[in-house]
Parts: C-alpha cells; sequence; structure tokens
C-alpha cells in the first residue's frame, strides 16, 4: 500500500520499517527499540542525498503478525466513544 502512494505523491525519503502501522518505533514500554528506531530513521535522512532514496530498516518485529496483540487492553477514549455510539 506504502510504494504505490511513494510513487504518486514522491516521497522524498523513506525509512522504511517492518511494524505494525501505529506502533513504527516499537512496542509500548519497548524504549531501547524506540531509541534504536530513531536513531537509524535519522541516520538515514541524514545519509539520503536525493529525492525517492528508500531504505529499510534492520529491525523486525518480535511475533508473527498473526499472533501480535494489536489492539490495548482498553481502547483509547476516542475509540470507547465511536464504539458506544454504533451499538445504538
Amino acid at each position: 500500500m506504502l510504494w504505490p502512494y511513494h510513487r504518486l505523491v514522491g516521497m522524498p525519503r523513506i525509512a522504511a520499517i517492518e511494524h505494525p502501522f501505529g506502533r513504527p518505533y516499537g512496542d509500548v514500554g519497548a524504549a531501547e527499540t524506540q531509541r534504536g528506531v530513531l536513531t537509524a530513521a535519522l541516520d538515514v535522512f541524514g545519509k539520503a542525498t536525493e529525492a525517492g532514496y528508500i531504505e529499510h530498516l534492520p529491525f523486525e518485529w518480535p511475533e508473527p503478525p498473526k499472533e501480535t496483540n494489536w489492539h490495548p487492553a482498553e481502547p483509547s477514549p476516542i475509540i470507547a466513544l465511536m464504539t458506544k455510539g454504533s451499538k445504538g
């Protein structure tokens, strides 16, 4: 989904990572991973010399996608409100 969009709008630089949407820096509370991803992304942006530069960061999500718990135990206030409104 991202790559056709990239070609369409011409994003100047990409630090690509195979993490779930909404958690590009890592899981909640994983400060070391988050810091590592941020540092690696900043390094990419520092060395990207031309538009269209893409580098895949060397981080992997620790669980298979089908086993990843995507949603928090308690929904955010906006999601709770939306869910409540759709039930009737």
